[in-house]
């Protein structure tokens, strides 16, 4: 084994010692093997809690292929620790948008019946580019808000071919993982980045979703002055009476000290946006795509750019000041840093796994849609993290339940 996969082995070992949540549904598994003969196809961020994700669907009798979901989130230890494992893995760490492209069209060489997916770059790709092999698919299961507005697109277009799970909307997922593991994993990107103090800064967060809560809320934690920027009334109103001030981009640039979109939509913050800023401001973006800082208009107006640290670009503008730019406008959480913590991946791939299952053993039955897995896999999942947890929670006596139903 080589020290590449060697470090990649020790990352997937440590995860797998917190991801209690998958390894129990593992065990529960392991005699029936419910993925036997499966070809399960994977495009989800290649880290160690996505590895570890795809060696239990192997272990589970899966033929597993795996790509990353982003051309800078692969880490290269791990993909090549994945081959030790025996599965099916084409991912580099690259600029070139075109391997990133080749990796995918690998993948999907291997006739899916099942894609778990991030961001919907797989799905899209095989229902676009290879119709051909739609026959063979039986559903897809989607983690992120993006790649949800996504399918909902296709399906609104009529062209959706196959029944989504969306992981994304489900509570066990969003809940969690959106909130507490990009309000954490994004600051740690940002921290580990710059060495820099939050504690005292004024911080603007672009978007109020649940992602954009977990971040607020991590940055009020660390002793931030927290702005939110907002196009929806209702979450605005929300950001007010969980104590953040609100205004308009074009105003809060004036104040930033760090910047974090979370908005899944294009240019946030633009070309007047970068002239208006504090000489030092620094931006990052925790959406999916690397659409929200629009680096396009940055180069464009930039007199001069230089690397001066590992992931943070400095862009000297015509007006004399300099903002620096954090993993080359994506994701922050990944490319600076290892991703959303272990424990909350575990819950998110849990009902990734559950996803798979569903539409495995209920493809035949089900409709073309779009749908939150079933509220009792969330409910399993909940139950099960709890004793993970050695906690356990009342229950309703037969009039309680009664008389709830009573109200119905």
């Amino acid at each position: 084994m080589t020290s590449l996969a060697e470090s990649g082995k020790k990352k997937i070992e440590w995860v797998k010692k917190h991801m209690k949540v998958l390894n129990y549904l593992k065990n529960l598994y392991q005699t029936e093997k419910p993925f036997e003969g499966v070809n399960v196809a994977i495009s989800i961020h290649l880290e160690a809690k996505t590895a570890y994700l795809g060696i239990v669907l192997h272990e589970l009798g899966a033929n597993v292929a795996i790509t990353g979901s982003n051309p800078l989130s692969t880490q290269e230890d791990v993909v090549e620790a994945l081959k030790e494992y025996g599965l099916n893995v084409h991912a580099e760490r690259t600029l070139d948008e075109s391997v990133y492209w080749k990796n995918i069209d690998k993948i999907l060489e291997t006739n899916p019946n099942i894609i778990l997916d991030d961001g919907a770059d797989l799905g899209i790709t095989l229902i676009e580019k290879h119709p051909e092999k739609v026959s063979n698919l039986w559903g897809i299961c989607e983690e992120t808000t993006t790649g949800v507005k996504r399918y909902k697109s296709l399906f609104k277009e009529n062209k959706l071919p196959v029944p989504v799970i969306l992981i994304n909307d489900s509570y066990m997922k969003y809940l969690f993982d959106n909130r507490y593991g990009t309000g954490q994993s994004t600051w740690d990107g940002i921290m580990r980045s710059t060495n820099l103090s939050v504690s005292g800064k004024v911080v603007v967060v672009a978007g109020y979703g649940w992602c954009g809560k977990g971040v607020a809320m991590r940055a009020k934690g660390l002793g931030a002055n927290v702005i939110i920027t907002e196009v929806d009334p209702i979450k605005a109103n929300e950001a007010i009476m969980d104590g953040f001030r609100v205004m308009k981009m074009d105003e809060a640039v004036k104040y930033g000290d760090f910047f974090v979109t979370v908005t899944g939509d294009i240019d946030v913050i633009t070309k007047r946006h970068f002239l208006e800023m504090k000489d030092g401001a620094i931006l990052s973006n925790a959406g999916h795509f690397d659409v929200e800082v629009k680096v396009k208009d940055l180069e464009e107006i930039a007199v001069d750019k230089i690397n001066v640290r590992n992931g943070v670009e400095e862009y000297k503008l015509p007006n004399g000041k300099s903002v620096f730019l954090l993993g080359q406008g994506r994701l922050v959480n990944l490319v600076n840093g290892d991703g959303h913590p272990a424990e909350i991946m575990d819950l998110s791939f849990s009902l990734q796994l559950e996803g798979a299952k569903y539409i495995k053993e209920n493809h035949q039955n089900m409709k073309v849609n779009l749908s939150p897995v079933p509220y009792e896999i969330d409910e399993k999942i909940a139950q099960i993290k709890l004793k993970t947890l050695g906690i356990e929670i009342d229950t309703l006596s037969k009039e309680q339940q009664d008389y709830l139903n009573s109200w119905k």
